[in-house]
């Protein structure tokens, strides 16, 4: 999302107009995202990484899923939805099972790290809501994710 501001300063009969991009920061951990949550019942996740066409879950994902942990305890009346979401490389025939296998395996990380498994459901879904163009490699990143929605 981007917001674009504008400043007009008269300088002797003329217009100056400066734009300048303003920087939208989410806080990407337990407090913000339960903040979306009570907000929008869903949140966006980014950092769970997982290796190309598998649903095995990468080095470096610890840190994303462990906010997700504490947003979890902190919340144990939440019933969850994950779902996983691919940019549309590859088929919708391989898109989709790799989707929700990648949603079983948050799951299961979640789940031996105290967050009770019985709360959370898996889902897939391929490439079939993008939240950017699949044109360039920025726009598919930003649809390889994992999404919380709330069902209670």
């Amino acid at each position: 999302m981007e917001s674009v501001w504008k400043l007009e300063i008269e300088i002797t009969g003329f217009n100056a107009v400066k734009e300048k991009e303003m920087e939208q920061v989410m806080t990407a951990n337990a407090d913000g995202w339960a903040q979306q949550i009570n907000q929008s019942g869903r949140v966006s996740l980014y950092g769970i990484n997982f290796d190309t066409g598998k649903a095995t879950i990468r080095a470096g994902s610890e840190t994303v899923l462990n906010e997700v942990v504490k947003l979890l305890k902190a919340n144990p009346t939440w019933a969850m939805l994950v779902a996983g979401h691919t940019d549309n490389v590859g088929t919708q025939a391989t898109n989709l099972p790799l989707s929700r296998q990648r949603a079983q395996s948050v799951i299961a990380w979640l789940a031996a790290h105290g967050v009770e498994e019985a709360r959370l459901v898996p889902a897939g879904f391929g490439d079939a809501r993008p939240m950017a163009d699949n044109k360039d490699e920025e726009g598919r990143q930003k649809n390889r994710r994992v999404d919380l929605v709330k069902v209670y």
